[in-house]
């Protein structure tokens, strides 16, 4: 629904800037809100406010003051990373002043249809995977969200006979008041990101909101093998569209007798999909569930599964060199991540881990380590790490400086047919300044093997 006229006239405090508040700060104004945007981040060393302020914004830098507050506000936008907690943010909900993210805008501007997908694991993925099977299916898919793109800055310039498929997190699902996707996905829960919202409970909340305003013309797809999904579900007066790997579901998407099905009908066998991981199966089911809704045709579903290899650096196949297989998986950066990864292959395998100490032991890693024949580690917690290996009974381990070396290190003890996993259980920052450039490294070290 295209509401810009919502914005006319209004006064809009715009918290924090980084690309979500610098877009919602231009779109704002460009339909006549006036706008005042604070940002923590000294003026001086702030490249997006000297924008701002150059082009006839009040820009104020340094803090957050409370003050603010005092003028005319009828709605704060919220950086979705700046916390409730955030002494401005907390006083603008004592003074019941609406505080939204710029998910709320999106919602309000789009001319588009949305998919919105959630969830604690597999966003990503799945936003991928839907936004591949709609393209060359009368659909003009267009991915946005978490996923990198501003999706109020989409939304804004969407086409009606376009559909907007959008990664959301629980952060943004937060300042939402009366967004609703067409359709609504929620892949999981699993506790995360607790330092923010306080509790499991209020997490879960956050990412409930996706169905909360849903109408009876719209779709749920959920998992129906998670129970804290179950219950979230029910908010939702739309139309309710399962997927499980454990069941038959018939109205919606499950596998049965080695193929995958959507509301009884087959649509590829599992031995065609090249995605590996029984977690990719729960964010397949998802995709298809959803991509069917917006009108997918089988075959490009069926081609995005035959070729889909994996989001960079989530379980994302590399090469094979000397029958060897490589993957990529440096957005595992914590244990819960590398248990998925490991479990997603039926043989032994080589594996590469290591980072930034939090201060956990890896004692939870045990189980999973039993299927790896040879770890090689780096980073701060090796130490730790090989205390675990040892404790799993793999004999074979190797202590490197960095990623780069244990490529050839991993490649050395292998034989043809292993997998050579990077799965590091660990954030990147003691070595890397993102888990992105760690995966490209270990990308280019696969490569230079050649």
């Amino acid at each position: 629904m295209n509401e810009m006229n919502a914005f006319q006239g209004k006064h809009v405090l715009v918290l924090g800037l980084a690309k979500s508040g610098f877009a919602a700060a231009k779109l704002l104004k460009s339909y006549g809100a006036q706008v005042v945007v604070n940002d923590r981040t000294p003026f001086e060393e702030n490249e997006q406010a000297k924008v701002l302020s150059n082009e006839g914004y009040e820009v104020i830098c340094g803090e957050h003051p409370l003050s603010l507050l005092d003028r005319p506000t009828d709605f704060v936008v919220k950086n979705p990373g700046i916390p409730y907690s955030n002494p401005i943010v907390s006083e603008a909900v004592k003074r019941e002043i609406p505080v939204i993210t710029e998910v709320e805008i999106a919602g309000l501007v789009s001319r588009a249809e949305m998919i919105g997908i959630t969830g604690s694991n597999g966003k990503t993925t799945t936003t991928t995977l839907i936004g591949e099977m709609l393209q060359n299916s009368g659909r003009e898919p267009v991915v946005a969200g978490n996923i990198g793109t501003v999706l109020s800055e989409v939304a804004d310039r969407s086409k009606a006979s376009e559909i907007i498929v959008a990664e959301l997190s629980s952060f943004q699902l937060m300042g939402t008041q009366a967004f609703a996707p067409k359709i609504a996905v929620l892949l999981n829960l699993f506790e995360a990101h607790l330092d923010y919202h306080g509790s499991f409970e209020d997490y879960a909340a956050a990412k409930g909101k996706i169905f909360g305003n849903q109408q009876e013309s719209d779709f749920a797809v959920y998992n129906q093998d998670d129970e804290a999904v179950l219950n979230l579900v029910l908010q939702s007066k739309g139309t309710k569209v399962p997927f499980s790997v454990k069941s038959e579901c018939p109205e919606g998407a499950y596998i049965k007798a080695g193929s995958l099905y959507f509301k009884g009908e087959e649509i590829i066998s599992l031995k065609e999909i090249v995605l590996p991981g029984q977690h990719n199966l729960e964010n397949i089911l998802a995709a298809v569930a959803a991509s069917k809704l917006a009108g997918a045709k089988n075959e490009q579903i069926q081609k995005t599964l035959k070729t889909f290899t994996g989001v960079k650096h989530r379980l994302q196949y590399v090469d094979t060199i000397q029958g060897r297989k490589f993957y990529n998986d440096s957005k595992a950066t914590n244990i819960l991540a590398t248990q998925k990864a490991i479990s997603a292959f039926g043989q032994k395998i080589i594996l590469l881990a290591g980072g930034l100490d939090r201060g956990n032991e890896f004692d939870d890693l045990v189980p999973q380590l039993k299927q790896v024949k040879t770890i090689v580690l780096f980073g701060q917690t090796a130490p730790k790490l090989e205390r675990a290996a040892k404790a799993a009974g793999i004999e074979d381990i190797k202590l490197v400086d960095n990623v780069e070396e244990a490529v050839p290190a991993a490649y050395q003890s292998s034989a043809e047919g292993d997998v050579i996993l990077l799965s590091p259980a660990c954030a990147s920052w003691d070595q890397f300044k993102t888990f992105e450039q760690r995966g490209d490294i270990f990308i280019n070290s696969v490569h230079k093997l050649k």
